[in-house]
């Protein structure tokens, strides 16, 4: 996997709250442009925090998130999503009652330029998408559903693509199947910032990794580095 040095994303000292509790401590982050960025953490390290800080809909107690070099701590969603940004939310968010074709659609919602074409690539992306388009997203097996809102996020056109624990609930042969389809998305231009408690699995796939503990970042490096550290292995990967 090629990897460049063209900053997209750099996230300073970033502090969320809920309440009293602190779940972001000063973390700081960064994605270049062409990379697979991993973010490890047991459940509840937050990873999810980061992740929906990023897009805007976490707000932000202290810090800078910064995308191309402008701020957009505490933009609403939607003007992130047109900036360049989307998010891949854990659980397969799908609407369960529409049909895949609307649901993918719907991604489009603020861009309709050019969206036969967008639609035309997802389904040559994702062949079983194509097959199931008048099908009602909530009959879609787990491994469908991810693909789905998958698809749905590349919609958007994005520049840079949050993926939310894409493994939780699948069959092993699935969760393959899913790693496989980012590791390809990458290698399409698209840059990725992985949240995933499947370490080993993300890690494979990335170039560089963070590892979160209780809202502070533990330690990086390179995904190489991090899968031969001792306590991330004892960890997280259960060597």
């Amino acid at each position: 996997m090629a990897q460049t040095n063209n900053n997209i994303l750099k996230v300073n000292n970033l502090c969320v709250s809920y309440g009293h509790i602190q779940a972001l401590k000063n973390v700081s982050i960064e994605v270049n442009s062409g990379e697979i960025v991993v973010l490890v953490g047991a459940n509840g390290a937050g990873k999810t925090t980061l992740l929906e800080a990023i897009l805007g809909s976490n707000p932000v107690e202290r810090g800078e998130i910064l995308f191309f070099g402008r701020s957009i701590v505490n933009n609403s969603i939607d003007k992130n999503v047109r900036t360049g940004i989307c998010l891949v939310p854990e659980g397969r968010g799908v609407f369960s009652m529409m049909t895949v074709s609307d649901n993918l659609l719907l991604g489009a919602h603020h861009n309709l330029h050019g969206v036969d074409k967008q639609l035309d690539r997802i389904y040559e992306w994702f062949p079983i998408l194509s097959e199931r388009s008048d099908q009602i997203a909530g009959t879609l097996s787990g491994g469908e559903r991810q693909m789905l809102a998958i698809g749905r996020a590349l919609m958007s056109s994005p520049k840079l693509i949050l993926v939310d624990e894409p493994s939780i609930g699948l069959a092993p042969k699935i969760v393959n199947d899913i790693f496989d389809i980012l590791v390809d998305l990458n290698k399409k231009g698209y840059s990725i910032l992985l949240s995933e408690q499947n370490a080993y699995k993300a890690l494979k796939c990335g170039h560089r990794g963070y590892v979160l503990e209780t809202g502070n970042i533990v330690l990086e490096g390179t995904a190489e580095e991090l899968l031969n550290n001792t306590g991330v292995r004892e960890a997280y990967l259960g060597a």
